[in-house]
């Protein structure tokens, strides 16, 4: 089907622009900043500009069959001024009244609306059990998620179900609140907020993408839905679980008067006991992946598959062993990882030699965004963009050094922060699914300070780099069923 969607450049969203191009649906994604947006949704994505006539917007949603509206300004991170009220209610409730009223005048509306809401819903409620037939509450995001959902609910019809999303703490790569804990807890500095006795509604990534598309497929599914897991936890023990998985201490706490201090009433929010299940979900035969916070911290914190290492004689020998850039630039770091894929490698292959995906594969806050690019991928191409590394802007120049289609290409660095960079992809079909491999040889500059940053700093945010891109063409293809457990494809 065509899925409308907005919020599409978000945290879940670009995970889910994926996951809808793997179920073969195409999307139409409603976008600020269409030159922005193409560097991240990749070239499969169809681009409407949110500043269109709305006749042009009844015009687009009257060719979906199904419209999915994920956008919102960010709760947290900013004192609630009067003015910030104003932009988190106009981003959702006044943005979801505009889709809505241009959904009902469209010629053939979509069959299906799925909107965001949030926990918040519920307020802070303590221990109490809350399901979907739960009451809300009354403070300032509790008002704005009930303000939320009756916009959305104006477009049920007989040809329209609606369904509003009551998203919980969604922890993945490259984003989220699991990326702003974390980086708390590499410094030493990690622990609960208060007294850690909260329950923290928590979903994997997985789990939400998989529940939002259930939702989008299944017709008997309609009102909210709690898009959270099985298993809430109180705020200590993630903490402690975070803790364990990162091997760093868990024990400083975040006082509330500090927090209330910085960023005023929308402390209280963070600080807001929701013990929520999914029992709609769960109900509609949905099977989680993730159940259990330890497990799904190992997941997302792990090192994955990516292996970082010494260069030495033992390891695989480049595609081009006599090549001039490695006798010239000398790698002493040996990067390997490996993804089953359940596609066709034609797919694949295809997917990757397109320079306007590659923003699809690199987390967000990297701020990939390509200069220029040659149009056809072959050897002595270039590709010039750039990208934030630990916050910092630089320039990089792409330039392919071997290309042989459905088999393998190698990209070298010809401008960037690297001594050096040789990047392989290879691509092959092992037991009926598609295995790509990735082996890069690379070198700090700098000497004995470069490695010592390698070791410190560079590693780590390569693994998380390349754990990113799996997850991503996960989404995009499906792993093959070994490596996915038992969810649902």
């Amino acid at each position: 089907m065509k899925v409308f969607l907005t919020g599409a450049t978000g945290f879940i969203g670009r995970a889910l622009v994926l996951a809808l191009q793997r179920r073969g649906h195409s999307v139409v994604a409603w976008v600020r900043s269409p030159e922005r947006a193409r560097s991240q949704l990749g070239e499969e994505a169809e681009l409407l500009p949110m500043d269109v006539e709305q006749s042009s917007l009844e015009s687009s949603l009257g060719q979906c069959e199904a419209v999915i509206n994920l956008a919102g300004e960010p709760i947290f991170g900013k004192r609630w001024t009067a003015a910030r009220r104003r932009a988190l209610v106009d981003s959702r409730v006044l943005l979801t009244a505009r889709l809505v009223a241009a959904l009902k005048q469209a010629e053939s509306p979509p069959a299906v609306l799925l909107s965001g809401s949030a926990v918040g819903y519920y307020g802070a409620r303590g221990i109490e059990r809350l399901d979907e037939e739960s009451s809300p509450a009354s403070d300032f995001l509790a008002r704005l998620c009930q303000d939320w959902e009756s916009a959305a609910m104006q477009a049920t019809s007989g040809k329209t179900r609606v369904v509003c999303l009551r998203t919980g703490i969604v922890l993945g790569h490259g984003g989220g609140a699991l990326q702003q804990m974390a980086g708390l807890f590499r410094l030493g500095l990690g622990g609960p907020l208060g007294n850690g006795r909260q329950f923290v509604p928590w979903i994997h990534l997985h789990d939400c993408i998989e529940m939002i598309l259930a939702a989008l497929e299944d017709p008997g599914m309609s009102g909210p839905l709690n898009l959270v897991g099985p298993a809430p936890v109180m705020h200590r023990e993630l903490a402690q679980a975070l803790g364990r998985s990162m091997r760093r201490p868990a024990f400083l706490r975040a006082p509330r008067v500090a927090l209330r201090a910085l960023l005023g009433q929308a402390a209280d929010s963070l600080f807001a006991s929701q013990k929520c299940y999914p029992d709609k979900a769960e109900a509609h035969g949905y099977r989680f992946r993730f159940r259990d916070i330890g497990e799904a911290l190992r997941d997302l914190l792990g090192p994955g598959d990516v292996r970082i290492r010494a260069l030495s004689s033992v390891d695989a020998q480049p595609l081009i062993d006599d090549a001039a850039y490695l006798k010239q630039r000398r790698p002493n770091t040996f990067l390997s990882t490996r993804t089953v894929l359940e596609a066709p490698l034609d797919s694949v292959f295809s997917f990757f030699s397109k320079p306007s995906n590659l923003g699809l594969l690199t987390p967000p806050g990297m701020g990939f965004t390509i200069r220029r690019a040659d149009d056809l991928m072959e050897n002595g191409a270039t590709i010039d963009y750039r990208l934030r590394v630990f916050g910092i802007p630089l320039g990089w120049r792409t330039r392919i050094e071997c290309w042989e289609d459905n088999q393998h290409f190698v990209d070298s660095q010809a401008k960037g922060p690297y001594r050096a960079w040789w990047h392989e992809h290879r691509f092959s079909r092992q037991n009926g699914y598609t295995v790509m491999e990735d082996r890069v040889y690379y070198a700090m500059p700098f000497g004995i300070l470069g490695k010592l940053l390698n070791r410190l700093l560079i590693a780590q945010q390569l693994r998380a780099t390349f754990n990113y891109r799996a997850a991503a063409i996960c989404f995009r293809f499906g792993s093959a069923p070994s490596e996915n457990h038992d969810h649902q494809t």
